[in-house]
């Protein structure tokens, strides 16, 4: 039952969280539902082999069908809680959770066949802000969040009324690349200004993204998981987390944070951050779930792994089939576990490229789903690169099946862009190389700002994908 496929169907699947995971499924041969008030952003983002459905009222008939051939809901979905919280916020931050749960679950009642199991996300914000451990047999708390995942996990038991099985995840911090609190701190941490938020005593309960994902999957395949279970691998004082933060990316512990001003920025949002509570899975040690990443120091070290970042310098030389001298060249190894044939094809299909780059570009494929890649082949898309939309076409200039193939730029902000991708059947797998041959725009400038701006960004973007690739293939 645990190798058995499924039909999974996803809330929340654009998120950080949620992406993580449909990558994951793809990759178990589990087949995907979406749900989402944007279906064409869902699309775009997830790619070609997942099914999106409307997530408004007018998709009710379609969400219906679609839950009735799914055999497992993982629900992810909610208001983002970051930012100041206005009323209207605390309002949508309340709803999106406690009426998306409700609306989910009669939905999954009226299904031609109910689903066997709810996934539901949860949140260790359901324990409040306490200074002694908790565990899952601990009572709720007090305060706004409190109440919120309290109302959020009983919609979500009333499952139990169809007779799924419900499992909760309460998850706490997840830790993970270009998503979470992560990508914010981590660049606060580069500048030399990770330091304690207030006292720096309140607890921090993390998970890597990681193991996040596995657990969302062995709730879904073992009937063992049923109830509240509490998502942390491990929990540290702040002042500590900020610490092993700073250290991770060898910079040293910033100045703190006065709580007077952070309550000054944030309002009652800042409860979150001076708040906490330090959380202990108990219920997980008794299902068996191993985590990958036990210690915080693993966890940073693989999200921030400078080895998984692509080389990019010079270019020192000038293949032929190039019309122009390239002035810089990235050069990313990956190994992909998977056989030759399962992966030229996913990466001929244009629109799994979305998959693969971070949300914080906006990327999107502007091509018939179906677009059949070969030589000659035009593709064109859309991104963001802070607050600058970019327009892109490119052109397949070469494509040898199962060998290799190149994109090069027809319309974009470089003044010369050839991306080889090289693959190579070993050991059981494919090696693929990708290589990438680029001169910036502007001259003198452009290679001026490659060396702080341009060349950073490529080196994120390609250690995304890594990841991403990673939790597709394994």
């Amino acid at each position: 039952m645990m190798n058995e496929r499924k039909t999974v169907f996803v809330t929340g699947a654009t998120g950080f969280l949620g992406r993580a995971l449909v990558l994951r499924l793809l990759g178990s041969g589990h087949r995907v539902f979406a749900a989402s008030r944007d279906c064409a952003t869902a699309t775009s983002r997830l790619g070609p082999d997942v099914t999106v459905v409307p997530w408004g009222d007018e998709g009710a008939t379609e969400l219906s069908a679609a839950l009735g051939e799914s055999d497992a809901v993982v629900h992810l979905g909610g208001e983002p809680i970051a930012g100041r919280w206005s009323r209207t916020k605390k309002e949508r931050i309340s709803a999106s959770r406690r009426d998306g749960t409700r609306r989910l679950v009669r939905l999954m009642g009226l299904a031609p066949r109910v689903p066997s199991v709810l996934v539901s996300a949860g949140a260790i914000g359901w324990y409040g802000d306490r200074s002694e451990p908790v565990t899952e047999d601990s009572a709720p708390g007090s305060g706004f969040l409190a109440e919120v995942c309290s109302a959020w996990e009983n919609e979500a038991t009333r499952a139990t009324e169809h007779g799924a099985r419900v499992a909760i995840l309460r998850l706490g911090v997840v830790l993970g690349r270009e998503g979470g609190a992560l990508a914010s701190l981590l660049p606060i941490a580069r500048l030399g200004l990770s330091g304690r938020l207030g006292s720096g005593e309140q607890a921090m309960s993390w998970i890597h993204l990681h193991d996040a994902v596995e657990l969302l999957l062995a709730a879904v395949t073992n009937p063992a998981y049923q109830g509240p279970f509490n998502a942390v691998a491990g929990h540290v004082p702040q002042r500590d987390f900020a610490r092993s933060v700073a250290g991770a990316v060898g910079r040293g512990f910033g100045l703190p944070a006065p709580a007077v001003l952070v309550r000054l920025g944030l309002g009652e949002a800042a409860d979150m951050l001076l708040g906490g509570a330090p959380v202990e899975s108990t219920r997980l040690d008794r299902v068996g779930f191993s985590f990958r990443y036990p210690t915080l120091a693993a966890a940073l070290a693989q999200v921030v792994d400078p080895s998984r970042e692509p080389d990019v310098g010079p270019s020192s030389a000038h293949p032929p089939e190039i019309p122009k001298v390239p002035r810089f060249l990235l050069e990313q190894h990956t190994r992909i576990e998977a056989s030759l044939d399962e992966t030229f094809d996913f990466f001929s299909k244009a629109h799994n490229l979305a998959l693969l780059t971070p949300t914080w570009t906006d990327f999107r494929v502007i091509a018939d789903p179906n677009l059949k890649t070969e030589e000659g082949t035009r593709i064109s898309y859309r991104l963001k690169l802070g607050p600058f939309p970019i327009r892109w076409r490119t052109l397949i200039a070469r494509w040898e099946p199962g060998r290799r193939f190149v994109d090069t730029q027809e319309r974009g902000p470089y003044a010369l862009w050839w991306h080889e991708h090289e693959f190579v059947e070993r050991d059981g797998g494919v090696d693929m190389t990708d290589r990438v041959h680029y001169t910036p725009p502007l001259g003198p400038l452009g290679r001026l700002a490659n060396r702080w701006v341009v060349a950073p960004t490529l080196k994120r973007i390609f250690a995304w994908r890594a990841e991403a690739i990673g939790l597709r293939f394994g």
